[in-house]
């Protein structure tokens, strides 16, 4: 008896017991581990659909999944039943929605037309949304019932977040129809889904959608638009872009910051500069600016970032900006962001009297690793907060392990150092 057949009368025999575990085991074997194509496995697929069907009707949540492997992997004589899952409202909630989302993965035209009527009539908006998800993976050949979607009100939005999860050029038409829909919902996730693409009908609705009367839309093609850094100074982004700094809505404010940030120029970061140290400003949006700031990279962002340092009295923004300093990468802006942070060391500034700001400092100076940071490192060993000293450590060893050690050793033996600083360097070397 060869394996093939030998399976399949396990198969048969687990079936009989209502050994379901068994069952699923042969399944497998026989289905995912065997060439669907062999002679036995196309003579008894039908009897293993039969089985299959019975297991994603029996089976728990963990076996219902492996199950939708097994269908997919038969073929499309599983659409036909798994439709019949779907349509039959009396069925169990959860077989239908593993129905639903197994016919999304055959990408076939035949399991379009049930999805696109189950979003008509069902009210599980639970099993809708499954839907929605399984039409949008089924790609373009979905694209044309969708569309036709976008014609009922009552089926659009569900039509638009369908065509939204394809992500296909061939959305880029239908969507476009409704980006000036009534329902703030459809113009909203028309807006995010045209932002993926770079087509030259996308930006000017975008530009458009920045005065939306809702939020949501607002914000969206606010950061639609910094995903657009190169048509920056072709449509004047930053000009179109800084009033939404001070939008009535915060989260689209926070939405400028970023965006802002990703075009990468110093007027952009003296827009966001203004917007850090205005009184008005809430404390949420300096936040985001501050990280907002830190994303332009370059020499001039950086300057306003220690501008802004020296002239709020806010611990919380101080933190920020010493993190932000620290996550600086161009290799050509390390040494500088350095010596921002080393003069906020060397002169003393009111922020170094907060042990949560020190601690920061040093993080940031071992992230940055650059060498000038030793010595003041080594002067933070002498702070009588041991996290300070912790985080010191931990810096020092971020930077050239052996100089840094070699440094430390010298130290240790130096009577005129303060005893402070002595016991500090006396528990690095032991930490080492």
């Amino acid at each position: 008896m060869s394996n093939i057949n030998q399976l399949l009368v396990q198969a048969q025999t687990a079936y009989e017991a209502a050994d379901w575990s068994s069952l699923i085991k042969y399944l497998q074997q026989l289905i995912l581990e065997t060439d669907s194509e062999h002679p036995e496995v196309v003579k008894n697929r039908e009897y293993l659909l039969t089985l299959t069907l019975l297991m994603l009707e029996m089976g728990d949540f963990q076996q219902r999944w492996e199950i939708t492997k097994m269908l997919t992997r038969l073929g499309n004589i599983a659409i036909p039943p798994l439709i019949e899952i779907l349509k039959d409202e009396d069925a169990e909630e959860e077989l239908r929605w593993y129905a639903a989302r197994t016919l999304g993965e055959f990408q076939h035209p035949e399991a379009i037309a049930p999805l696109v009527e189950l979003l008509k009539i069902d009210e599980d908006e639970e099993l809708k949304a499954i839907a929605v998800t399984a039409l949008g993976q089924m790609g373009t050949v979905a694209i044309a019932a969708l569309s036709e979607l976008l014609l009922d009100e009552d089926s659009r939005l569900l039509a638009v977040r369908s065509l939204c999860c394809i992500r296909q050029p061939a959305t880029i038409t239908p969507l476009l129809r409704v980006v000036q829909d009534p329902q703030a919902a459809i113009r909203t996730a028309a807006i995010e889904a045209l932002s993926s693409f770079h087509d030259e009908r996308v930006p000017p609705i975008l530009l458009n959608a920045l005065d939306d009367i809702a939020a949501t839309v607002r914000r969206a093609a606010v950061l639609g638009l910094g995903f657009r850094p190169d048509l920056r100074q072709a449509l004047d982004f930053v000009t179109r872009l800084q009033p939404k700094l001070y939008d009535f809505n915060i989260d689209v404010c926070c939405a400028a910051a970023v965006s802002l940030s990703r075009m990468g120029c110093d007027d952009a970061a003296k827009y966001l500069f203004d917007l850090l140290i205005s009184p008005q400003t809430p404390i949420k949006l300096q936040l985001e600016t501050i990280r907002a700031l830190s994303w332009v990279e370059t020499l001039h962002s950086l300057e306003y970032l220690q501008t802004a340092f020296n002239q709020i009295t806010s611990e919380t923004l101080w933190q920020e900006i010493v993190t932000v300093l620290g996550r600086v990468q161009k290799p050509e802006l390390t040494t500088p962001t350095a010596e921002i942070l080393l003069q906020i060391l060397r002169l003393q500034h009111p922020a170094t009297e907060i042990a949560s700001v020190n601690c920061a400092i040093a993080l940031s100076l071992g992230q940055l690793g650059e060498m000038q940071a030793i010595e003041p490192l080594i002067s933070l060993l002498a702070d009588p907060n041991p996290s300070v000293r912790l985080h010191a450590i931990a810096a020092l060893k971020n930077l050239d392990g052996e100089a840094t050690h070699q440094k430390l050793q010298q130290l240790a033996n130096n009577t005129a150092l303060t005893p402070d600083l002595q016991q500090g360097i006396a528990i690095a070397l032991a930490e080492w």
